[in-house]
């Protein structure tokens, strides 16, 4: 088992902690499974000099950085390569403040062990939504742990309490960890959108995207979905908990 990051520096007010979803991810990417696909994907065994461009990762909601950090530490074990390049994004500003923190010591620590030759490189988190400032056809490997909880709505935050932001205040404080999970109708609202970017950010030729869902968001509905868009599109389940993160099952 990879050594996991650590996100003792974050604020568990402001900043969604790493939890069950979060290792389900980490536990997914650095299966045998998949570091095996990643690997052949991404042609490490060819050649420096021969292989395609480095690979580049984004995450959209990086939360605490805990996967974006350990997918730049790990780049090696994970990809069979080392020149991975790794950009995240949230909407909150804490989280990507913290993301990029946690990154940070994450490769200190891995080059005080003589890992930092096995390490990717983070190049930054962008305070923005979902994947709205990338080009089209950029992103290689696209993460994501989205909000999927299902609620009324997505969370509002009145005008007043945010120009109060800066008080510490407790209204301010729930808004910011409730976006982080609550997905709207069917926990699907934020998904949705995201899911509708994949073709245009995804690159034509080698994209490949890992998205969270729980039970409630009716996987095999997105399934046939993405299986719609064309012949040029795979989509399958390649990790599942199989135990219950409050009422939640995660897929």
């Amino acid at each position: 088992m990879l050594p996991t990051p650590s996100t003792s520096h974050v604020n568990p007010d402001r900043v969604y902690e790493p939890a069950e979803d979060s290792y389900l991810l980490l536990d997914t990417l650095s299966s045998s499974a998949e570091t095996q696909f990643l690997s052949q994907h991404f042609q490490s065994d060819l050649p420096v000099n021969k292989r395609a461009g480095s690979p580049l990762v984004f995450e959209v909601g990086t939360g605490s950085g805990v996967v974006l950090a350990f997918i730049t530490s790990h780049a090696r074990l994970l990809f069979g390569r080392a020149d991975v390049l790794a950009l995240g994004s949230d909407i909150n500003r804490f989280a990507c403040s913290a993301s990029q923190t946690t990154a940070r010591q994450t490769s200190q620590e891995a080059a005080t062990e003589n890992a930092a030759g096995s390490c990717g490189e983070l190049l930054t988190v962008l305070h923005a939504d979902l994947a709205s400032p990338l080009r089209g056809g950029a992103i290689d490997v696209l993460i994501s742990n989205p909000p999927y909880v299902p609620s009324p709505q997505i969370p509002h935050l009145p005008d007043d309490v945010e120009r109060r932001a800066e008080d510490n205040n407790f209204e301010y404080d729930s808004y910011l960890l409730s976006i982080s999970y609550e997905g709207g109708k069917d926990g699907m609202e934020v998904t949705n959108r995201l899911l509708e970017q994949l073709p245009d950010v995804l690159n034509q030729d080698r994209g490949v995207a890992y998205i969270l869902l729980c039970q409630q968001n009716n996987p095999a509905e997105v399934i046939a979905r993405i299986r719609g868009w064309g012949k040029s599109w795979t989509v399958k389940v390649v990790g599942a908990s199989g135990r219950r993160a409050g009422w939640e099952k995660l897929q």
